[in-house]
């Protein structure tokens, strides 16, 4: 059993093809089988290597390995044309000689006629060649009979050969179209299941042609639903469909975006979260629904948010790692980041939250919120800061619950609330007044540098006659 995945490096790897990857590679690691990857890059003219590598790229991100591959298209073009000269032996290709020219005022013709507008078979019995035209090679496509197929998500699907034209299968440089390279490839890779977006319905008894012209068997056809976006209408950028790359920039996890992935069109019960083992060991292509999937970013957030609170951190620091020098942070040695992920996981609904978040483990705050100054620093402030950082400096045991203990006993010693002296010392430390809380944040960021970003507040208190804003 083989399926495969066959983008056109024509573009970046988007949500669409991503799901697509990810239910062939379920599919065949859940029947034992083997998924192939298959680089479709015969059109020359928008095919780029760089688009190959961000393809492949995003399918190591998302750790769909394949078993064979990635095998180029643009390295097979001997084979095609073997093909094609054999089709053309065997009568059921020709060489076609019309100009595009003429292509085109016999399609303006056929309009004019009220007719659907298709290759009229001009060359279709030519018996000599045309001199000065490079030809494109065109399949002989039956005029009577059917070209259905049983599809294993749609259930049986017809087409009356009639109404086909006779396609161009290869190019006059040579170079196959689209569903012509498919046959030859899935035929000659062994690929028993193509598993597509359901976009290439139409393409399907184009292709069910050729196999029967070359003597071949079938594989099995599943045609996934479109993806659309929440007000119903095709998915696009302002949905949120860019690429898999710009969401791994983005600070969302490969295992929020597998898992999301897979519930777009698929279901095993009311589910919802999945380990990668969870997926392989329920996929089936019997529970792929026939209607089109919405794409949900906030959805998508909120799953990540839960993979981040419940991933192991050595986990999320790998994922973590390389954004941190995108916020301007390019060494995290003290503290630890494995101490400063802990306290961020509950607060991060993105791995850019958590990277901004823990700037200030590392940096001291570049200026102070204006509000947050005048509430808690501002005048009448000055001699609670004061004790907090006499007392934070005798403290004999730096550890979470020692200085838990010391504010508590800070708070009551003043006549205030916890929170009264934490936002003081909160606003101190990064600037405003929001923070994973201050015991743990007092720990992690360590004596030497709490006492350094308290004297620096106080200093700016005394600077200013605690009357005015600093702004940084």
């Amino acid at each position: 059993m083989r399926t495969r995945f066959a983008p056109s490096p024509t573009g970046f790897l988007h949500i669409g093809g991503a799901r697509t990857a990810l239910f062939n590679w379920l599919y065949a690691r859940h029947c034992g089988g083997d998924f192939i990857l298959r680089i479709e890059d015969t059109d020359t003219a928008r095919s780029t290597a760089a688009y190959s590598r961000a393809i492949v790229e995003g399918l190591e991100w998302l750790r769909l390995d394949p078993d064979e591959g990635p095998i180029y298209q643009s390295g097979r073009f001997e084979r095609y044309l073997a093909v094609a000269d054999a089709l053309i032996e065997n009568g059921w290709a020709y060489r076609c000689y019309c100009t595009a020219q003429e292509l085109e005022e016999r399609r303006n013709e056929q309009i004019r006629r009220g007719e659907k507008p298709r290759y009229d078979g001009h060359c279709r019995d030519l018996t000599a060649p045309r001199p000065g035209i490079a030809p494109v090679v065109r399949f002989r496509t039956p005029r009577t009979g059917q070209a259905g197929f049983v599809d294993r998500i749609r259930g049986a699907i017809d087409f009356d050969s009639a109404e086909l034209d006779d396609l161009v299968i290869l190019r006059s440089d040579g170079t196959p179209t689209y569903n012509f390279g498919v046959v030859v490839d899935d035929h000659d890779m062994g690929v028993t299941h193509v598993i597509r977006g359901d976009d290439h319905i139409n393409n399907t008894p184009r292709q069910i042609h050729i196999y029967r012209a070359l003597g071949v068997p079938l594989p099995e056809f599943a045609h996934l639903p479109m993806i659309l976006g929440t007000d119903g209408s095709r998915l696009s950028k302002r949905h949120g469909a860019v690429s898999v790359e710009q969401y791994r920039l983005d600070g969302f996890l490969a295992e929020a975006m597998m898992n999301y992935l897979v519930r777009l069109g698929w279901s095993h019960g009311d589910q919802e979260i999945f380990t990668v083992d969870e997926m392989t060991r329920d996929f089936d292509l019997t529970a792929v629904n026939r209607s089109p999937a919405i794409f949900n970013r906030d959805k998508l957030t909120w799953l990540n948010q839960h993979y981040l609170k419940t991933l192991p951190v050595e986990k999320v620091q790998s994922a973590l790692e390389p954004l941190l020098p995108t916020v301007g942070l390019t060494q995290w040695i003290r503290p630890p980041l494995a101490s400063v992920i802990p306290l961020l996981q509950g607060r991060s609904r993105t791995l850019m939250d958590m990277a901004q978040a823990s700037l200030v483990f590392y940096h001291e705050p570049e200026g102070y919120e204006e509000r947050a100054w005048h509430e808690h620093l501002g005048t009448g402030q000055e001699h609670l800061l004061e004790v907090i950082r006499t007392r934070l400096a005798a403290e004999s045991e730096w550890t979470m619950e020692a200085l838990h203990r010391t504010l508590s006993e800070i708070a009551e010693g003043e006549g205030l609330k916890l929170g009264q002296v934490a936002q003081p010392i909160r606003v101190a430390l990064t600037g405003g007044t929001v923070s994973p809380p201050i015991d743990q944040t007092l720990a992690v960021l360590g004596r030497e540098r709490t006492l350094a970003r308290l004297d620096r507040a106080r200093a700016r208190q005394a600077e200013l006659g605690v009357h005015g804003f600093p702004k940084a």
